[in-house]
């Protein structure tokens, strides 16, 4: 990364709308660094399937790729096997974020990270936006684009920081009441207020 290109995190509480604000920012030109994207490419390296079999057992890699149903029952009902699971994926994630971003060569490079805070990677920004939404409007749109349940849902929920204490660290919140047009307007306000341009 050179001296001039400044981290602007992105992060939210799941199914509040943060791939909505990251395609608006792509749209105003910024590079958008998604690290779910990220670690879905290095869970398919050697290494990373080698380890995950060897911490967790044979079936939760399957054909080249994580077992990804089988692992998720088990890291969003056991903190500490989630815990184990992040320290094999994680740095790899980190380091190909930092690889990418020193590629940009931008003056502000995007990272979309659902658990910012709890990596502890929010001391590495410059700002962060935090995108909120009501709790049940957020079950409603995970339910409906994963196919999960309604306990299912909350249970991933649950396994994050809670949106009050991630909005109180925020450089800056914008609240993603299913109005694209105010959400677009709060991310413009938002972008001038922190000086933030690709």
């Amino acid at each position: 990364m050179n001296m001039m290109t400044r981290r602007l995190g992105l992060t939210g509480s799941i199914g509040a709308g943060k791939s909505t604000v990251a395609r608006l920012l792509r749209a105003r030109g910024f590079t958008v660094l998604d690290a779910d994207e990220i670690a879905r490419e290095v869970s398919r390296s050697h290494e990373v399937l080698a380890e995950v079999a060897s911490a967790f057992g044979p079936q939760y890699v399957h054909e080249g790729d994580l077992n990804r149903p089988l692992l998720s029952s088990l890291v969003f009902s056991q903190p500490e096997q989630r815990a184990a699971l992040n320290a094999i994926v994680h740095p790899r994630v980190r380091a190909e974020m930092e690889r990418r971003e020193r590629e940009a060569g931008t003056s502000w490079v995007v990272q979309d990270v659902p658990l910012l805070f709890e990596g502890g990677l929010d001391a590495r920004m410059d700002a962060i936006i935090v995108v909120d939404a009501p709790l049940e409007a957020r079950v409603a749109r995970v339910m409906a684009r994963d196919g999960l349940s309604r306990e299912a849902v909350l249970a991933r929920d649950a396994a994050q920081m809670p949106a009050e204490e991630k909005r109180r660290r925020a450089s800056c919140v914008l609240v993603n009441d299913g109005d694209l047009a105010s959400l677009e307007r709060q991310l413009d306000a938002a972008l001038t207020a922190m000086g933030a341009s690709s």
